[in-house]
């Protein structure tokens, strides 16, 4: 057993299968590629839709990062970017959407998800606790014979 648990560590510990959480460069310019990936790190994979545009290996993300780099050169800012892929894509393309009546669920539905299991949680432990101890379920002769061998250990007063 210990040789497999060995074996499994190994195997899993390995780096060989290990990736970069980040795609490769692809730009000459150092501080280009820097303001690429920053901008990129703020966008949504719409592949792997639980990725940066930035980590994601997808054609998609490497489109996208070509098109930011092509924006960058072209003398448009962060902002004006976003905006772009913003209007293209719709809002669910950015990390930090903004607040407004269509994304008010991405803010607001963990939150209200969270409220709302813990008030029936506290609901059902009142209800529980309110509840007397029964013995539903159990015939007459069954509540008889539990009775008698309760008498017979002394547990009954």
């Amino acid at each position: 057993m210990r040789a497999v648990l060995l074996f499994m560590w190994c195997l899993f510990a390995s780096p060989v299968g290990a990736q970069d959480s980040t795609a490769t460069p692809a730009a000459a310019d150092p501080a280009l590629e820097a303001r690429v990936m920053a901008i990129a790190e703020e966008l949504r994979c719409l592949v792997c839709q639980n990725e940066t545009v930035a980590a994601s290996h997808a054609e998609l993300a490497v489109d996208l990062r070509g098109q930011i780099r092509e924006q960058l050169r072209g003398g448009r800012s962060q902002a004006e970017i976003l905006a772009f892929m913003s209007q293209r894509y719709g809002d669910f393309v950015l990390y930090r959407p903004p607040l407004k009546a269509g994304t008010a669920l991405l803010w607001l539905g963990p939150f209200v998800l969270l409220a709302l299991g813990g008030l029936l949680l506290v609901r059902h432990l009142r209800r529980r606790a309110a509840e007397p101890a029964s013995a539903e379920g159990l015939s007459p002769a069954e509540l008889q014979r539990a009775q008698r061998l309760l008498d017979e250990a002394g547990g009954h007063p």
